[in-house]
């Protein structure tokens, strides 16, 4: 298992499979979704013979640990029979919920933050570690939304998460530039109170501003992973930076995909910002 060197890594799509193999360009470790994988057996062998070459990351995005319901244990098992296969440092996945009654929704949701959510979420990924082998990664949502009845923050959330269950997370840098702009907190702020402990790796993706119908004149930000990442994302990866060192860390483009030499130099424009500010530096692994 090749530790992940705590440099910027690319989101592998299927577009990108085929160049990948063919080229090895330098990239610092792969993350892959593996729901693209687990239907296309040509894609999984693929990916096993590139698992050779680079570290891997595993980010589902079919695990609804926020659903009220039971969690999909045959997709558990599926992603666990890949992950034996690749075996990847991380697993990680959503702060959300995205099935009802058995059927998936093309979405990540919201959760209310109580102890009842708290609960039940702790639960799920209790089980969803087990069922792996492995930690599991929890990821700071993209916020549209909030809940009057909520009674703790995010980030104090994301802390009992970790300590009533041992996860690790997941900081999505960009997610908390969305989410502050929508909900109109400070995201040096969010960053200052983020359980610094416990993050395992980063992200770093695209938004797409849209008009609020709600309040006309207003642009409501959406996590699209469809754009190029926007300065204000790259100023806040450089604050977190200074305040909790060097981690592993996503490049994240998922629509409108870019041709594979692009997306290389997003990841390399990261490691020039990361080499600019003095931390320590060395490898992840998973605890």
């Amino acid at each position: 298992m090749t530790p992940i060197p705590n440099t910027p890594g690319i989101g592998l799509r299927l577009a990108h499979l085929a160049e990948m193999v063919a080229t090895c360009p330098r990239a610092g470790w792969l993350e892959i979704h593996p729901e693209n994988f687990l239907a296309n057996p040509h894609a999984a062998e693929l990916l096993v013979e590139l698992s050779a070459n680079y570290p891997i990351s595993v980010h589902t995005v079919g695990i609804s640990v926020g659903s009220a319901g039971s969690i999909d244990r045959w997709h558990l098992k599926r992603i666990r029979g890949l992950a034996d296969r690749i075996k990847p440092i991380f697993v990680s996945g959503h702060l959300a919920w995205s099935t009802y009654r058995n059927e998936y929704l093309n979405d990540l949701l919201p959760l209310p933050y109580t102890e009842e959510t708290l609960r039940l979420v702790a639960a799920h990924i209790d089980e969803v570690q087990n069922t792996l082998g492995r930690p599991y990664l929890i990821e700071n949502p993209a916020s549209y939304v909030t809940f009057q009845f909520s009674t703790m923050n995010e980030a104090d959330f994301l802390a009992e998460i970790v300590l009533r269950t041992g996860c690790q997370l997941l900081c999505d840098v960009s997610n908390v530039v969305v989410s502050a702009h929508n909900m109109g907190f400070d995201p040096h702020q969010y960053i200052d109170d983020f359980p610094s402990h416990a993050i395992a790796e980063m992200h770093l993706g695209g938004f797409t501003p849209e008009e609020d119908e709600a309040t006309p004149g207003s642009e409501v930000w959406i996590d699209t992973h469809a754009a190029a990442i926007d300065r204000r994302s790259w100023d806040l990866y450089a604050y977190t930076l200074q305040r909790f060192g060097a981690k592993p860390t996503l490049i994240e483009w998922d629509n409108e995909l870019p041709s594979l030499p692009a997306l290389l130099r997003e990841a390399a424009y990261a490691e020039e910002i990361a080499r600019a500010i003095p931390m320590e530096t060395g490898h992840a692994s998973a605890h």
